[in-house]
């Protein structure tokens, strides 16, 4: 039986799931990555982390009943996106990837913006300026870093990093391309006018490949990394977000999806592109379709980091019940009230869409002696949710209607959340079973590269809906005023976000 392999670079963790082409995952392994934030509105990771992630993965995977490297008859590799990675000339990273929700490039991307009106920069790319473009990155790394940057050779993302390492190829996916600010979205291609912006050679940017393209073979190296077998091809993969919401089945005008990941992800499948320089926009995975969408830079970072310092107490009692923290915040949360006065707004690493504002900081407001860390974790839950609502008022004011609503993502296993987002969004949401994330449509991609899948359709038989959460009509009226007023929290602190970043936000 044909075998595909499908691997997520995620923020978190590294993901990797091995599927049959009859609609079964049959094993799921992963590793978990460390975000590097030495500096205020810095986030980075070790690529060479990785790899070796990568490596320790797929020998678990072969070493599953079942499981043989002789089976596996394609890869394909998804991540988050746009990372910058720096290659030299020999292909190894120059430094740790600046994520992309890094947001150091301050200073660059005023530079950036000056240097052309942005309503012609988004008639061209489809996209606003924003912390998230690849271009003010390498201006702050040329500035900064010009050792490094003399010695790159190529600018590649986190998944093309790995599909390079696989397979020796050096490309990147046409997500990755467009939302770095360099792809002219009508055409499809590069363009010289949006290069230039950058300022930097057209040279450094690797070819663009759809995902499902087959890019080259694991090589003798990969293979003794990985244990893969040598000759197996690799296709460009996708990005993270896209892949989700592609297995969750959203595929038809007005589907939205909310993807709980290290970041905050929205999608709504629509037929056309739309320009708003409050959105991201991405090639569906099929053919012919787009995503509109929003990215908030900070969701299930900011949880890891609640537990890992202010909730290091209650962490320590959860694993004394036998729970994970995260499920024991969330059933100490639970108890509490909709109407509650706490807010949170998680601009930790500043804000991408629908903001765009990289001089926004993560705020706690309310807050009195009476709370504890339970209002505090049901605030950043709420928060992230508001986030949510807050596009798709966007989609609305554009004239995209939502329909069905969708859940995926690690973040959505806590019944909390999502119960949260159907209470704020006033709309039934759905949880996706048997859905180990966008590992899968990194395979589901790959299969459909090599021919071993011949049908865009067949990812539904990967997964199933599961339980749907309706909408509470008393708690909707509470955070329907309670969303007002953390709305109204960013506004009454805008002009003063930009003094407390402070000299050191872009170094």
């Amino acid at each position: 039986m044909p075998l595909l392999l499908g691997l997520d670079i995620g923020t978190t963790s590294t993901i990797g799931v091995v599927i049959d082409d009859a609609g079964n995952a049959l094993a799921v392994e992963s590793r978990p990555a460390t975000l590097h934030s030495d500096h205020p509105n810095w986030a980075e990771e070790d690529p060479e982390e990785w790899w070796r992630n990568v490596g320790d993965i797929c020998r678990a995977l072969l070493s599953r009943p079942g499981i043989a490297a002789a089976d596996i008859v394609g890869v394909g590799v998804t991540g988050m996106l746009p990372a910058v990675i720096l290659l030299d000339a020999a292909g190894r990273p120059l430094r740790r990837s600046i994520q992309q929700n890094d947001a150091r490039a301050i200073e660059e991307l005023e530079s950036f913006r000056r240097g052309m009106a942005e309503e012609r920069f988004l008639a061209l790319s489809g996209t606003g300026y924003s912390q998230q473009l690849v271009g003010p990155k390498l201006m702050w790394l040329r500035r900064h870093e010009p050792a490094a940057f003399a010695a790159a050779r190529q600018v590649v993302g986190a998944s093309d990093f790995i599909t390079q390492r696989l397979s020796g190829s050096v490309q990147v996916e046409h997500n990755w391309a467009l939302e770095a600010g360099f792809v002219a979205i009508a055409e499809g291609r590069y363009d010289p006018e949006l290069i230039a912006l950058a300022g930097i050679d057209p040279d450094l940017l690797p070819p663009i490949r759809t995902s499902h393209a087959v890019v080259g073979a694991i090589g003798a190296a990969a293979a003794a990394h990985t244990g893969l077998r040598p000759g197996t091809p690799v296709v460009a993969g996708c990005a993270d977000h896209v892949a989700s919401a592609f297995v969750c089945g959203a595929a038809r005008n007005g589907d939205l999806v909310l993807k709980f990941g290290g970041a905050g992800d929205i999608l709504l499948s629509a037929d056309q592109p739309v320009a708003d320089r409050r959105l991201f926009i991405d090639y569906h995975i099929v053919p012919g379709l787009y995503f509109p969408n929003g990215c908030m830079a900070s969701s299930g970072s900011f949880l890891n980091w609640l537990v890992g310092t202010m909730a290091a107490g209650e962490a320590a009692v959860a694993a004394a019940a036998g729970e994970t923290p995260h499920r024991h915040l969330d059933r100490l949360a639970a108890a509490l009230p909709a109407d509650g006065a706490v807010l949170f707004l998680p601009y930790m690493l500043g804000e991408k869409t629908p903001l765009n504002d990289p001089h926004a900081r993560g705020t706690l407001v309310g807050l009195g002696l009476n709370h504890g860390v339970a209002d505090i974790w049901r605030a950043a839950l709420e928060g992230v949710v508001f986030g949510f609502r807050h596009h798709v008022e966007v989609f609305a004011e554009r004239g995209l209607a939502v329909g069905r609503v969708l859940a995926a993502d690690g973040g959505a296993s806590s019944d909390l959340w999502l119960q949260i987002a159907a209470d704020a969004l006033d709309r039934p949401v759905i949880r996706i079973d048997r859905h180990p994330g966008s590992s899968l449509g990194a395979a589901f991609v790959a299969g459909m590269g090599v021919g071993v899948l011949d049908d865009w359709s067949r990812i539904g038989a990967y997964v199933s809906p599961g339980r749907v959460f309706e909408p509470d009509p008393a708690r909707h009226r509470a955070y329907d005023r309670k969303y007002r007023q953390w709305r109204e929290v960013y506004q009454r602190l805008r002009t003063l976000y930009p003094e407390l970043s402070g000299p050191s936000a872009g170094f």
